[in-house]
């Protein structure tokens, strides 16, 4: 095992990272704070401009793991015109599979190469916004927070899309209508539910939830102009899984991402042909799931339309920034832990390790945030797996 390798696997190196990632954090955070309640109040324009970069110097030192640190790639299939007119260009509204626990993250990478990662949205859980650093940095971003309770979830929506769609750089914001992360248990759930109310059942996908999508949509008309289908995959041969864990020990993995720019006026103004319209949407990515599967391509047996794969550059921006806010961080830092253990007092002792300790349990969170052992539960039970009578009552109103 060469020295490089040796150094990515190490702890010390990993809690290092770890140290510089959390801290930064909390500096933006820090920043974040200030500008909300003094810049906000008078320009949300110029709080914004700014904030995409205080955003940034955070979400860049992920990327960075991704991208520099365990060497991964993305490959795209993209049309290419569609890809120089309109990619990091315009407001989209990005439809994602929700299968492995870095598809966020390759979507961050997607986002970096195209200039918008500081400006990516998503919708997340409410509980996240909590989470210090990367749940007060969302906060600060304006993603939307949602409850799961759906009287309170809709007016989130229309309040927080009607600001999203206001931003004066393009956006990406985020919805995996699948509502939880796809696992077995959860996927023979969704298909017994299918079954029940005559809906044919998806084989790679959970049924999507389409209430979260149809009270967005009316908001965005006239203002976010497209809907990007996303689809992403890993060779389920590669002995190396798309995981936290194995970026952060420095192993290479590589992302095939299937996108399609749709404008929105091909979605139905109706809800009922708007959720007829999602669940079409992912019966073609249940088709290009299929054909990844079985064959490495998402076109062999498809029936989409074939594109040819290319790939996108990294920036060297990402690297240049986890290298400054090292420095920036570690420096110091290194030095109050040395001067700490140095005096050799047991209480400061104490301070340190404890300091040590709680970036290292920062890690390990982060780490299990992403781990599908340890996501929701969220559709797996019977009160969660409902939808709206409407959306399901038979046959004829999905299919």
């Amino acid at each position: 095992m060469s020295l490089i390798s040796t150094l990515k696997q190490s702890i010390l190196i990993h809690l290092l990272l770890t140290i510089t990632f959390f801290t930064t954090g909390l500096i933006v955070n820090f920043f974040q704070c200030i500008l909300y309640l003094s810049v906000r109040p008078f320009s949300r324009y110029i709080y914004r401009k700014i904030n995409y970069y205080l955003c940034y110097f955070f979400y860049s030192q992920l990327v960075f793991l991704a991208e520099y640190w365990s060497e991964s790639d993305l490959i795209l299939y993209i049309d290419k015109d569609d890809f120089k007119k309109y990619y990091g260009k315009e407001h989209g509204y990005l439809i994602m599979n929700h299968c492995y626990e870095i598809d966020w993250l390759v979507g961050w990478i997607l986002c970096d190469r195209v200039g918008l990662l500081g400006n990516c949205k998503a919708y997340v859980k409410k509980s996240v916004q909590y989470f210090p650093a990367i749940g007060w940095t969302w906060k600060f971003a304006e993603c939307v927070f949602l409850a799961r309770n759906w009287e309170e979830d809709k007016e989130i929506i229309k309040s927080q899309i009607s600001e999203l769609a206001n931003y004066p750089d393009s956006i990406w914001l985020l919805l995996y209508p699948e509502g939880t992360r796809f696992t077995e248990q959860k996927l023979e759930a969704s298909k017994k539910f299918a079954l029940e109310k005559g809906i044919t059942p998806l084989k790679h996908h959970l049924l999507p939830r389409t209430r979260g999508f149809t009270a967005s949509i009316p908001h965005m008309r006239g203002k976010i102009p497209a809907i990007y289908d996303v689809q992403l995959h890993f060779n389920p041969a590669d002995p190396v899984k798309p995981t936290m864990t194995n970026l952060l020990l420095g192993k290479r993995i590589e992302a095939h991402l299937y996108m399609q720019r749709i404008p929105i006026e091909e979605v139905p103004e109706d809800d009922e042909g708007a959720a007829k319209w999602l669940y079409n949407l992912y019966k073609k990515k249940d088709r290009l799931a299929e054909s990844f599967y079985q064959t490495g391509d998402f076109f062999a047996t498809s029936g989409v339309p074939r594109l040819e794969k290319f790939v996108v550059k990294k920036r060297c921006y990402t690297c240049l920034n986890t290298i400054i806010w090292s420095v920036i961080v570690l420096i110091p830092m290194t030095y109050y832990l040395i001067n700490l253990f140095l005096t050799g007092s047991v209480i400061s002792c104490s301070v340190g390790i404890g300091i040590i300790f709680l970036f290292y349990v920062g890690m390990r969170k982060l780490i299990g945030m992403s781990q599908i052992s340890k996501s929701s539960s969220y559709g797996t039970d019977k009160i969660n797996i409902q939808v709206e009578k409407k959306e399901a009552s038979n046959k004829g109103n999905i299919e």
